[in-house]
């Protein structure tokens, strides 16, 4: 899951594929934006048709929130 997730942020949000870890910081780390961030979470649900509520992405700060929240579904 997490390289399926570091795709994701190297083809569409053009981030440097070296700078991602599962503890990159999403914002202070690969400089992604609130609407960056909302890019992403439309990306997930559309890449593995699903829906993920606001609350949920408020959890969103590591590479690795994300990849443990997707591979809980």
């Amino acid at each position: 899951m997490f390289e399926k997730v570091k795709e994701l942020l190297v083809e569409e949000l053009q981030i440097n594929p070296d700078d991602i870890t599962m503890d990159s910081n999403l914002s202070k780390d690969l400089g992604i934006n609130s609407i960056e961030l909302a890019d992403l979470i439309m990306l997930c649900e559309e890449k593995f048709e699903i829906e993920i509520s606001e609350d949920d992405s408020n959890d969103f700060n590591t590479v690795g929130d994300v990849v443990n929240y997707l591979e809980n579904l």
